[in-house]
This record gives C-alpha cells, structure tokens and sequence, in this order.
C-alpha cells in the first residue's frame, strides 16, 4: 500500500479517516498531548466555573444535560458537573439495541448515584433496518447509533429549555483528526462535524421503509439551541485529569464496573473498560480491522502509549495477538440480527477489504503489520 505511515510516537496508522500527521510523521493525538502540557488549565477551570455559574443563574428546571452510557467517562462527566461544578443534572441515556448484562448494571448504577435520567432507545425496527443498511454500504453497523447517542442529550435540551450540554471527549483530540468540521476548541454543538456524524442523517432516507419522521431522535437543530443562548461544551477541553485509563479508575469509585474473567481474543483488546454496553462492538472492531488494518487493540494500546504506560514493543506485541480479533458468538449473534447469513457477511466484508492487505494463496498479510514488526525489531 502506498503511503502506509505510522506514527512515530505512538503506533496509530494513517489509514484512520480523517487523520493527520505533521511532516516529522507524528499524529494529531501525540500532538494534542503535547500540546496539552502548554496549557494553563487552571485558567480553564475558570473558564468552566463560569458556564457553569452562567447555567445555574438561568434558573431553568435542570442547569445542564448530559447524554451517557454509564461507562467510565458518562460516570465522571456526571460526577464532575453535579459535585464539583454544582449544577442540577438531567442525564439522558442512549439504549443500544441488545444492551448487556454489565451496560445494565452500569446504567443502573449511575441512577443509584442520585441522578434524574431519561433514556431514549429508536424504534427497533427502524434501528435494524439501518444497522443492515451501514453494514451493506459502509461496513460500519454502528453508525445509525451515534447519530441518537449524541444528538439525544441536544434535543432534550432544546425541548426542555436547557442551558447547558455537557459532552465527554471531542474524538477529534482523542484519535487525532481534529482538523475535520469539529475543530479543537470547546464547543460541543459542533458534535454533528465529528467524522462518523458528517454524511449526514439524512442518507437513511433512501432506506426502504424510513421516512423524516422515523429519524427525529438521529439529529438535532443547533440554530434552535444557539437561538435559546444554549452552550454544548468538551470537558475533556477544561480538564487536564482526563485520559482513558484514568477516567475508568475515577469511576470505579462511583460502583462502575468493567468486565470480569474475559477472555482479550474474544473482544479484540487486553482493556476490560471499554464499550461494555452493546457485544455489536466488538464485531464493529473486527470489521475496522478489515476496512482500515487496524482495531480495538490498535486504539487502546496507543492511549496507553500516550499516558507512558507501556512501551512500544509491549504495544506491537498485543496488537499483533489481539487486534481485529472477535469471538464467533457475536459475529453470530450480529448476523441473526440483522438476519444475514454467514455466507452474505463475509462476503460483504471481503468487498471492503482495505488495500493494506495482500492476499497470498488463501491468506491475507497486512502491511500495517508488517510495519509494526519492523519498528518491533528496531526498539
């Protein structure tokens, strides 16, 4: 493949879209962390004391919205706004097709803390027509998803007169490519620039059987909030205790739970933390790993990278063991779903199948690997 760079900080390769590399061929994630030790955040701390003291004097029945999941940064962005910022929250929850076991418990257990919250789940039927359609169109099945998940807690708002909307991380800081619509400031209204949400919902109308109506909950209209004075905001933008790891250790405080005796093989990634909510997700990782050469493990071994946890011949050696791995029961479990056959799902994958693999004889190699093993020699 042509082009193929990794980064040379972390290992992230440039087949993310919408990624960015500067000429020393570092990556818009190692450069934001970089950057991040320039800022003087207790002047953002300040900054946020005040949106959050302009929240409360609207006198509103809530101050703030925030969309969660119950996982680790849900938990600490809820956590945060009620106890340390002082604000009335209204959660809003996002329920995802076939919730597990520990999405339940998670949920519930943010509840348990005291909190108001309403949860929002589409139509199954219409969310399953657009799961199939992603699936068959751009091998991404969760797309549809993050449509709802963000945009439930800005209707809500909007509807409730609401003057804040409190999101976690801007992805766009996180994997690096906050050089898309998203930008890299503070405001969270832009959450419909982000590079999954960009195409826009409106392409699920060519989706047999859904109309305008059945995708209310997938969008919402920022000229309505802007027009209320409402503000969305990052925290992730005011807090310099923020990361992966260190969020799940934070809300693990507060009764959140990660798996328990998993096996990494099954779910592509060594990090018992992370997207605990809906077993689509870890097929979904498998399915990037086809399209871009990379998946879950790829993502979490660089956060660790960049918090200086591991070092990268650990990161390579788990990426080379467990990234794009998924247990067939969810490849099955995915595929009764969305009723498809085992024959029609890996054909549809093998039709999305990225150009840093090359076939030999019946195998495939990829190249981002072969990449890897090579830094893997020199370190």
């Amino acid at each position: 493949m042509k082009n193929l760079k990794i980064c040379t900080k972390c290992i992230q390769p440039n087949t993310r879209p919408g990624i960015f590399f500067n000429e020393d061929s570092v990556c818009g994630a190692c450069l934001w962390e970089k950057e991040k030790k320039k800022i003087d955040w207790s002047e953002r701390i300040v900054e946020l004391n005040k949106i959050a003291h302009n929240a409360k004097q609207e006198n509103a029945m809530y101050d703030c919205v925030i969309g969660v999941s119950g996982g680790k940064d849900s938990t600490k962005q809820a956590i945060t706004a009620r106890d340390t910022l002082g604000l009335r929250c209204l959660l809003v929850n996002y329920q995802p097709e076939d919730i597990t076991k520990i999405g339940m418990d998670n949920i519930e257990n943010l509840k348990q803390l005291g909190f108001d919250v309403i949860s929002i789940r589409p139509n199954p039927k219409i969310m399953k027509k657009l799961v199939k359609f992603d699936f068959f169109e751009r091998l991404n099945p969760v797309k549809a998803t993050e449509f709802s998940l963000y945009s439930s807690a800005y209707i809500i708002a909007e509807k409730f007169h609401i003057p804040l909307v409190i999101q976690g991380e801007n992805p766009g800081l996180t994997v690096g490519t906050s050089l898309t619509g998203v930008g890299k400031d503070a405001d969270a209204l832009k959450a419909y620039k982000l590079q999954t949400l960009s195409n826009g919902w409106k392409e699920y109308l060519q989706v047999e059987g859904v109309s305008e109506k059945d995708l209310f909950l997938f969008h919402y209209d920022v000229s309505k909030l802007i027009n209320q004075n409402a503000k969305g905001i990052w925290l992730q933008y005011f807090l310099q205790e923020w990361s992966y790891r260190g969020n799940a250790e934070f809300s693990s405080k507060f009764g959140f739970k990660g798996r328990d005796n998993f096996r990494p093989e099954d779910i592509g990634t060594y990090v018992s933390f992370g997207a605990l909510d809906s077993d689509i997700v870890p097929v979904n990782q498998m399915l990037k790993f086809i399209k871009f050469g990379f998946g879950f493990c790829m993502d979490h071994v660089c956060y660790d990278l960049r918090d200086g946890l591991i070092d990268k011949k650990k990161a390579i050696e788990l990426v080379l063991k467990y990234d794009g791995k998924c247990e067939e029961r969810y490849i099955e479990e995915f595929c009764n779903y969305v009723e498809i056959s085992r024959d029609e799902f890996d054909k549809t994958c093998e039709k999305f199948r990225g150009a840093m693999w090359i076939q030999e004889n019946s195998e495939y190699r990829n190249q981002i690997h072969d990449l890897l093993k090579e830094i893997y020699d020199k370190e």
